[in-house]
């Protein structure tokens, strides 16, 4: 008997008219497979969605699976995948509603709900996660355009006017910051007036530590890469998607060029000559200062300038951990690996890596000018440094706070916030955002830094401080944060992926199984592969320990 002939390939077929715009779009390079987020971005940026006929031609063009291109682009919240006959019943506008805890409890939920009635054909409301505006809760994103204190008068009338673009920064720029004797170390170290081991040295003795929320030494990481063999890499994380955690955005928006020039003294000491910025997709005007504020840094400084390339986030809390970041900026979904090996020894494409958060590098260049001593004066409570933090809630001056690493927590309200909100009394506060758990205000004296919090189970990660107060109830915002787990979850192990879901459910009863909810707790912090599901169980164990008059 013959074979039959197949006339048609298998699979599904790229459409030639999506291949030839997205062709002329992208122009995509296969050899290139670490640039597929960055292509998926340009597709939703064009046309506010992206068609499956669309991921199947770029999957031809870049030669890689559909089903390679689908679940990368499926796996990060803000891809909009749709069917292609879908395409003219699409809203023209999608509004992100931020649901996380500071702004739940300013009325993110009443907010949607009214947004939701002034609906037109043109745009429809979805909630998301924290958006990294905390301190200016609620928030609403059209298009680009984050709207801070929002309501659906401001949201409707941005609609309306298309004003979908972000507000522009003014930050210190190139020009001013070499006026001011800006990139002076720098230049030192490309003139070999400083050597490597003593700028590792004088960062060790600063106690600066990762301020990222691991907070491992700083100097000590320096040290590990550069005795690697291999030529290592630099990425900075900032992605801060800590739910309460925007002090990066801050530095951003303020003084870029502090970062970059500690950037490149780091990329000196280690021998780095690409490095890599990890941006949170949500910071759209801070990306567009990067890009402008990098192309002056080269043309100043020419060849002697590690290359660097700015990479995107798309939405998914799990990649502010090392190696999910990692797989990302390689195109892929944001898995956190199997650990060892550390990043440090086989990292950013199997090459020794140094990941820092972006206000690790911040403080680079002060502590080398100013010297060790300068920075490791600060602090209170026997502990050393300084350290930005995020405050948002029930106080009457949110925002980014610069104190001595080992302020109490009462200490910040009082002499940085102005005091709580009037009528308002401390009744508990998140020291390190969602996953730094929850104290009662019988901690309000309690040194925050890094291990100080470690008997009460809770910890200061990124310095994200959420105040409650005796308005609130910690039940009510323990639930909102493990909300926020489910939906952020990689779903690579089960531990996490099911632990989370489950707690959800048990946590929105009246009275809590407490046995249950104890265990669940235990398995999540014993067998999860990475922080977020080890974490996650933080605020639930916070409420059993320190709130259990509000579940009983």
């Amino acid at each position: 008997m013959a074979k039959k002939v197949r006339l048609k390939p298998r699979g599904r077929q790229a459409d030639t008219r999506d291949t030839n715009i997205l062709s002329d779009l992208i122009n995509p390079n296969p050899n290139r497979r670490d640039l597929l987020i960055e292509y998926l971005h340009i597709i939703q940026d064009e046309f506010g969605r992206i068609s499956k006929s669309q991921i199947t031609a770029l999957a031809e063009l870049m030669k890689l699976s559909m089903s390679e291109v689908y679940e990368t682009a499926s796996f990060y919240h803000h891809f909009e995948i749709v069917e292609s006959d879908e395409e003219e019943n699409q809203p023209r506008f999608q509004v992100r509603v931020c649901d996380s805890l500071t702004c739940q409890m300013y009325g993110s939920s009443k907010l949607k709900k009214e947004i939701e009635l002034l609906c037109g054909p043109n745009y429809k409301t979805h909630n998301v996660s924290c958006v990294g505006r905390c301190d200016k809760a609620p928030v609403a994103v059209v298009g680009k355009n984050t709207i801070e204190y929002a309501t659906p008068t401001n949201v409707d009338r941005a609609i309306k006017n298309n004003e979908i673009r972000p507000a522009q920064i003014n930050p210190i720029s190139l020009e001013e910051y070499l006026k001011s004797g800006g990139y002076a170390t720098f230049k030192k170290c490309l003139a070999n007036k400083l050597h490597r081991n003593d700028v590792i040295e004088e960062l060790k003795n600063s106690n600066l530590k990762g301020l990222g929320g691991a907070g491992f030494p700083a100097g000590l990481k320096w040290e590990i890469v550069s005795k690697q063999k291999k030529s290592p890499l630099l990425v900075v994380n900032i992605d801060e998607g800590e739910p309460g955690t925007f002090k990066d955005k801050y530095y951003l928006e303020t003084e870029p060029h502090t970062f970059l020039e500690g950037m490149m003294i780091a990329s000196w000491v280690i021998k780095s000559k690409h490095n890599y910025i990890y941006l949170r997709d949500e910071y759209h005007a801070c990306l567009d200062m990067l890009h402008s504020e990098i192309d002056k840094l080269s043309r100043h400084f020419g060849s002697k300038l590690p290359k660097i390339e700015i990479r995107r986030g798309a939405g998914a809390y799990i990649c502010g951990e090392e190696s999910a970041m990692i797989e990302s900026i390689e195109g892929k979904r944001g898995m956190p690996r199997q650990r060892p090996p550390y990043i440090a020894e086989r990292g950013l494409f199997a090459k020794p890596t140094l990941a820092h958060n972006m206000e690790t590098l911040y403080w680079v260049r002060d502590i080398i000018e100013k010297g060790s001593d300068w920075f490791a004066n600060h602090g209170r409570r026997g502990s050393k440094g300084l350290r930005s933090f995020s405050v948002s809630g029930r106080v009457k001056k949110p925002g980014v706070h610069l104190a001595p690493a080992g302020i109490s927590v009462m200490e910040l309200i009082d002499e940085y916030c102005g005091g709580m909100l009037d009528g308002h009394k401390l009744y508990g506060f998140f020291p390190g955002g969602a996953s730094g758990g929850i104290l009662s205000a019988e901690h309000k004296d309690e040194a925050l830094d890094f291990g100080t919090l470690n008997e009460t189970g809770c910890f200061i990660g990124s310095a994200a401080i959420i105040v409650l107060s005796d308005k609130d109830k910690a039940r009510d915002y323990a639930l909102n944060a493990m909300k926020f787990f489910v939906r952020e979850s990689c779903g690579q192990c089960t531990p996490c992926r099911v632990g989370t879901e489950k707690a959800t459910m048990l946590m929105q009863s009246k009275s809590w199984d407490k046995d249950l909810l104890k265990d669940i707790s235990s398995v999540m912090r014993d067998a999860s592969i990475c922080g977020l599901g080890q974490a996650a169980a933080n605020p639930l164990d916070s409420v059993l320990k320190f709130f259990k008059h509000e579940i009983e």
